[in-house]
C-alpha cells in the first residue's frame, strides 16, 4: 500500500510548486536530479533553497538555463523525447498526458488543433523539468492516491505574447472545466497552465482534505512574493503503509435509479457493462417514488474504465444522472486451481483468508459447461468439482510429510 498526498491550493498551483512542496515534503534530492537524468536532456542543471513567504518558510526549486531548446516544442516532439527516455513507463505516460492536457487548452484558448499547438510558455526547458519532476516525484514517494482542493485562480489581468489577458486566462480556464476554482488574494495570476494540467493527470479527485493521518507537509514557493501573502503551495503526505493484512485498491462506483426501463433490457445492459470492463454489476429492487417499484443499477469499475462505463448507462438505459464516487475495497488474495470432473476440466477459485484458511469455489460457467455434456445436475458437479478439489489437496499434503 502506498502513500496518499493531497494538495491545498489555497494560493493556485504551479509546475515549480509543485517541485518544491515535494522536495519540502521529503522527496530526496538526489532521487529526484538522479530521475531526471532520464529525460537524457542536457543545458540546465537544479537548485533548491529556502524561502520566506509572507509568515511561511518555504522550498523553492529553480531550473538553471544553460542551454535550451532552440524552438518552441510541438506536441510530437514532446512524445519522441519522453518516448526517448529511461524513464519507467507510468511516470512517461502520466508526463505525455499532462501535455497532451496543455495542448488540448492551448488549441481551444487559440482556435488551433493540439497537434499544431507551439508551446511557449511550457516549452522551454524549465517548464519540461517542472512536469516530468512533478510526475516523477509522485511516483519516487510512492504516492497511489492524490487529492487537491479546489483551487485559488488568483484575479486582476496578466500580460502575455497574446496581450492583456483576465485572470484566469484562457488555457487555466479551459482546463479548469469540472474542477472547483475561486478567486482570493492578490491581484495576480496564481495557478498556471502547467501546474492546473499536472493537478488534472495526477488528482482522482477535488474536495476538502478527507481524513487522513499526515507524516510529513511541504510547502513549495512560488515565483511572486505578495506582501502579507502566503504564496505556497501546501501538501500533506500520509505515512506509507506496509502490505501486512489485506490488501485493498480504490474503484469507482456507478449508481442510478430506473423505473420506466423494460425488463427485457437488464441482460443486455449488464453484458455492455461487463464488455467495457465492469468489475461487478448488481440489479437492486427498490420502492421509489409515489410507491413505484423500481431499480438500482449499481456498477464497480475501475478508474481508468468509468467513462465507458458511463457511456453505456446513458446509451442503453433511461437515465438522466447517474451517482459516481470512489470507494475502497478489502480483497483477498486469490488464484486459480484445475481440477478434472468426469474427464473435463472445472476451474476452482480460491481466496486466502490468512492464517491458513482459504474459501474455495467452482467456477460456475465451467460447471454449467460440464453439466450440459454429460447430463448430469449441474449442482452435483458443483459439489463433485469441490470434493476433486478437497481431495487433492490432501493427496499434496500427504506428500510432503
Amino acid at each position: 500500500m502506498g502513500r496518499h498526498l493531497h494538495f491545498d491550493c489555497f494560493s493556485g498551483v504551479s509546475g515549480d510548486m509543485v517541485l518544491g512542496a515535494l522536495i519540502d515534503a521529503g522527496l530526496p534530492w538526489a532521487a529526484l536530479v538522479t530521475g531526471l537524468n532520464g529525460l537524457k536532456l542536457k543545458g540546465y542543471r537544479l537548485r533548491k533553497r529556502k524561502v520566506p513567504r509572507a509568515a511561511l518558510h518555504a522550498t523553492k526549486v529553480e531550473v538553471i538555463i544553460e542551454r535550451g531548446f532552440e524552438r518552441p516544442l510541438t506536441l510530437a516532439r514532446i512524445r519522441k523525447i519522453l518516448a526517448a527516455s529511461s524513464l519507467s513507463d507510468p511516470v512517461k505516460q502520466q508526463s505525455r498526458a499532462v501535455f497532451e492536457r496543455l495542448a488540448e487548452a492551448e488549441g481551444l484558448a487559440h482556435h488551433m488543433a493540439a497537434a499544431d499547438v507551439h508551446f511557449h510558455e511550457v516549452g522551454v526547458m524549465d517548464s519540461f523539468i517542472d512536469v516530468v519532476g512533478g510526475v516523477l516525484g509522485c511516483h519516487l514517494l510512492n504516492v497511489t492516491r492524490i487529492t487537491a482542493s479546489a483551487i485559488n485562480v488568483g484575479s486582476g489581468t496578466i500580460q502575455t505574447s497574446h496581450g492583456l489577458l483576465p485572470v484566469p486566462g484562457p488555457a487555466v480556464a479551459a482546463l479548469a472545466k469540472g474542477v472547483p476554482i475561486y478567486s482570493d488574494g492578490p491581484r495576480c495570476e496564481l495557478a498556471t497552465p502547467t501546474g492546473v494540467a499536472l493537478l488534472r493527470t495526477l488528482a482522482s479527485e477535488f474536495g476538502p482534505l478527507s481524513l487522513m493521518a499526515a507524516a510529513s507537509i511541504g510547502y513549495g514557493a512560488g515565483d511572486h512574493d505578495p506582501a502579507g501573502w502566503p504564496n505556497v503551495l501546501r501538501v500533506f503526505v500520509s505515512a506509507e503503509r506496509p502490505q501486512a493484512g489485506r490488501p485493498t485498491d480504490r474503484v469507482m462506483q456507478i449508481e442510478t435509479n430506473l423505473d420506466d426501463l423494460n425488463p427485457q433490457a437488464y441482460e443486455h445492459l449488464m453484458d455492455r457493462l461487463f464488455a467495457v470492463g465492469a468489475l461487478d454489476v448488481a440489479l437492486i429492487p427498490v420502492i421509489m417514488k409515489r410507491s413505484r417499484p423500481g431499480i438500482i443499477l449499481s456498477c464497480l469499475a475501475p478508474r481508468d474504465q468509468t467513462d465507458a462505463a458511463l457511456e453505456v448507462v446513458f446509451q442503453e438505459t433511461t437515465a438522466l444522472g447517474v451517482r459516481v464516487q470512489e470507494v475502497a475495497r478489502h480483497i483477498l488474495p486469490r488464484r486459480f486451481v484445475t481440477v478434472s470432473v468426469h474427464g473435463r476440466a472445472v476451474r476452482m477459485k480460491i481466496a486466502e483468508m490468512g492464517a491458513g484458511w482459504e474459501k474455495a469455489a467452482p467456477e460456475y460457467l465451467d460447471c454449467k459447461q460440464v453439466a450440459n455434456e454429460t447430463g448430469r445436475p449441474l449442482k452435483q458437479v458443483m459439489e463433485e468439482a469441490a470434493l476433486a478439489y478437497r481431495e487433492s489437496k490432501k493427496a499434496k499434503a500427504g506428500s510432503k510429510k
